[in-house]
């Protein structure tokens, strides 16, 4: 099914539990994904799309570091084989994101890096990098010594639409109706998520631990940390990483994610990209 189809559907399953005004109003909230899983063979993976393995990056290009020191390739994800189902978000011949993190917590990881994160923590750009590289001039790249390689998980990417979740700012200022009490206006997220029953069953709607584009998820009730002063509403989600066997991110647990300023992402300047990650 094409976007504009899968989206007519949600908009009806959310008209028939909103009304017509609310269930607008609500869908266009959302924002086009993929749910990300591991391919179970080499015919269902997306593209160049995984976790782990090494850097798709153009002969020449700088590897990226915090401080002189190495990050680590965690994910690429092929925003050609993605892009049309993602419409206008991405510019065209995009080609391949390298997502590079600092390796604080893995058993590669190096001491030196533990002392980095410390300096800067989890939320500063010093910590990440996302990288993009020309799917005709990407090769595989060996790392610098001191970065850690994962074990490479290939994705397969099921397109769907994903909304903001209960806290997140896009929230802010949404119209719930005349109908709406005090208590629904304040929350207008629970409000609409408690009217949508059979909630599991939105046609289309993404709900997944690992996400491409798309919006983020907070389990902590947190919301995008972009960088202070500046407005969540104004930047794209663009990856969402659960922990895997080999990497963490740190804390209890949590989840990585980087976003990205709109109008950075719509001329493809992914040196403005930063980490926004939850974490417990």
């Amino acid at each position: 099914m094409d976007p504009e189809s899968r989206l007519s559907a949600l908009r009806d399953f959310c008209a028939e539990r909103l009304g017509p005004q609310l269930a607008a109003r609500y869908v266009d909230l959302a924002r086009p994904g993929f749910a990300l899983t591991a391919a179970e063979n080499p015919g269902e993976a997306a593209g160049h799309s995984r976790f782990g393995g090494r850097a798709m990056l153009e002969p020449g290009t700088p590897w990226p570091t915090c401080d002189g020191f190495p990050l680590s390739l965690i994910a690429v994800l092929d925003a050609d084989t993605l892009s049309p189902w993602l419409g206008d978000v991405l510019p065209a011949g995009t080609g391949l994101l390298n997502f590079f993190c600092l390796d604080a917590e893995s058993e590669q990881h190096d001491p030196v890096s533990y002392d980095l994160m410390n300096k800067y923590g989890h939320y500063e750009v010093e910590v990440s990098s996302v990288i993009p590289a020309r799917f005709a001039h990407a090769v595989e790249t060996d790392p610098p010594a001191r970065s850690s390689v994962f074990e490479p998980i290939p994705w397969a990417a099921k397109p769907g639409f994903a909304f903001p979740d209960t806290w997140d700012p896009a929230w802010n200022g949404f119209d719930v109706g005349p109908d709406a009490d005090d208590m629904a206006r304040a929350m207008p997220g629970n409000y609409v998520e408690n009217q949508l029953t059979e909630w599991s069953e939105r046609p289309g709607a993404l709900d997944s631990e690992d996400m491409a584009f798309g919006r983020p998820q907070f389990p902590t009730g947190s919301s995008p940390m972009v960088p202070f002063g500046k407005d969540p509403n104004r930047y794209h989600h663009l990856l969402q990483l659960a922990s895997y066997e080999e990497w963490s991110i740190g804390g209890d647990g949590g989840w990585m994610h980087w976003a990205i300023p709109t109008d950075a992402l719509r001329i493809g300047d992914f040196g403005q990209a930063v980490p926004t990650p939850d974490i417990w």
